[in-house]
């Protein structure tokens, strides 16, 4: 009998003895064992940046089902179940699909170890390249040079934006993480830059490579008007209603892939831009999940993010509670100064089943009451923290 997918997440947790490791040879040399096709897909869209990516995959998916095409995403982490990470035409992959790629590539790897994410790429990759798809969306896991989405040449590169997330690994300024991010660049083929003022090491890179860079702001504008915007190029505009994704980057990550799909081989309708950017949808980001209190969960995990959430507060003000937690490494003091003005009490929730990057109640006080916040209230549990913020609030909250 195959062994159940939730004792196979168990089980590649302990095929690498770090649950981070950067490269490249590991995961290429099992698909090559396994046999797996250079692209998964006629056209391969990788989406990479510090914050925006799986928005920006979430327009890009929406927008290509709207046009009727065939689309595999790959998406990380999950929320609630691992098979949120791969999705075919809108569906995420069963169990017994995902056990059976697992089993693929245990009987390809031999002795090699790889880490849990890199089972999971090549999960996807398998899958993705048995279901005959005109289109597969990649969103890099960390950086992007040495990520395992990495072994597949993109045609079109998306880079959303680059901030400070992640230093020990990619490096401690925008210029040393945009190096690593440009990792996902390929020479003569297209690359999308989000932002308005990319870091200059991204720049270099596609100038070195050859690659055709398209700047946001720059080679595509955006003009907005009260009831819609206006996507345009030269020799191209169109009407698009507002993203329903809350956030005020939101309408650069929609810009950002509408100038991919412009650039890419793929013919898309004026009609499915329009429906996929009304339609697009991601769990965890502003996402409104009760009422009395009214109950709305983001996902920011950097001071980047937490910027743009604050950005959201000032635009709807009125009182608000926090539930807080956030891994060690996260920087803690940057989060909380970002949100701080708009916070009146913090309830926080320790995580305590992540390793050494975990943290306890005691040692996440600490931390939040050093980015200035006031009002702090430390909880044995994240329950517990959602429990009280509930009570403080009350129904009219």
């Amino acid at each position: 009998m195959p062994l159940p997918l939730a004792d196979w997440l168990i089980r590649i947790q302990q095929q690498h003895p770090q649950a981070i490791a950067m490269g490249l040879d590991r995961v290429r040399a099992v698909a090559l064992a396994m046999g797996l096709a250079p692209k998964p897909a006629p056209v391969v869209i990788t989406v990479g940046g510090t914050n925006g990516k799986g928005s920006t995959v979430a327009f890009l998916e929406a927008i290509t089902r709207a046009a009727g095409l065939r689309v595999g995403t790959y998406t990380s982490p999950h929320l609630w179940r691992f098979n949120e990470r791969i999705r075919i035409d809108g569906v995420d992959a069963s169990d017994d699909a995902i056990v059976a790629a697992f089993e693929r590539i245990d009987a390809a790897r031999g002795d090699t170890p790889i880490t849990y994410f890199e089972y999971a790429t090549l999960a996807a990759f398998d899958l993705f390249e048995r279901a005959g798809l005109d289109l597969v969306l990649l969103e890099v896991g960390l950086g992007g040079r040495l990520d395992a989405t990495n072994l597949v040449d993109a045609d079109v590169a998306v880079i959303t934006t680059v901030d400070l997330d992640h230093m020990d690994y990619l490096g401690p300024d925008r210029e040393s993480i945009g190096a690593e991010k440009a990792g996902i660049l390929r020479a003569g083929k297209i690359a999308v830059f989000g932002e308005k003022d990319p870091p200059g090491s991204l720049l270099r890179r596609a100038y070195a490579l050859g690659t055709i860079a398209i700047r946001g702001h720059s080679d595509y504008l955006v003009d907005r008007f009260e009831d819609h915007w206006v996507w345009r190029e030269p020799g191209f505009q169109i009407a698009l209603p507002y993203p329903a994704l809350a956030v005020p980057a939101q309408l650069d990550n929609a810009a950002a892939a509408v100038a991919a799909l412009r650039a890419s081989p793929l013919a898309i309708a004026d009609g499915a831009f329009a429906a996929g950017v009304a339609a697009a949808r991601v769990p965890g980001r502003l996402q409104c999940i009760g009422t009395s209190p009214e109950v709305v969960v983001d996902v920011a995990h950097n001071p980047q993010g937490a910027r743009q959430l604050a950005a959201w507060l000032t635009a709807n003000p009125k009182p608000t509670t926090a539930v807080f937690a956030a891994l060690a490494d996260k920087d803690i003091e940057g989060i909380v100064a970002a949100l701080a003005p708009h916070i009146g009490t913090w309830h926080l929730g320790p995580i305590t089943d992540a390793g050494p990057r975990g943290i306890g109640p005691q040692a996440l006080e600490a931390r939040v009451r050093s980015g200035a916040a006031a009002g702090v209230h430390a909880h044995a549990s994240l329950d517990a923290a959602l429990a009280a913020a509930r009570a403080t609030a009350g129904a009219a909250g």
